[in-house]
């Protein structure tokens, strides 16, 4: 595993959701946005969600708890941080890239229908 995957590994979740949120609203969307796509992604609700980032569970665990991933996830593809999300082997740097895609895709303006892959 390299460093970059390492963190990701440590990194709490509640650490990052406040860049998400900020992403999106600098570019007019907002946190309902968001938390929108989280919950189509993880199966979370508002308070399970609230109760990861209140005990700042780190993504693994964030994403082993998660009631149930999108069985959908399949369909989000292209290129995040250099990597396309579709090959990358790490399950969970996987898990955590298909997030940043969406939120990348939420915050250049695309529909959320398109977002949620319906």
């Amino acid at each position: 595993m390299n460093n970059h995957n390492a963190r990701i590994y440590i990194m709490t979740f509640a650490s990052v959701y406040p860049h998400y949120i900020a992403k999106a609203e600098k570019k007019g969307r907002t946190k309902e946005e968001v938390d929108a796509i989280i919950y189509w992604l993880t199966g979370y609700d508002k308070k399970t969600l609230q109760k990861q980032i209140d005990t700042k569970t780190n993504f693994e665990n964030f994403f082993d708890q998660a009631p149930k991933l999108n069985p959908n996830v399949s369909k989000i593809t292209g290129v995040i941080c250099g990597y396309r999300v579709e090959e990358i082997e790490d399950k969970l740097v996987q898990k955590v890239r298909y997030l940043d895609k969406l939120i990348d895709e939420l915050a250049k303006g695309k529909k959320m229908e398109k977002i949620l892959r319906n």
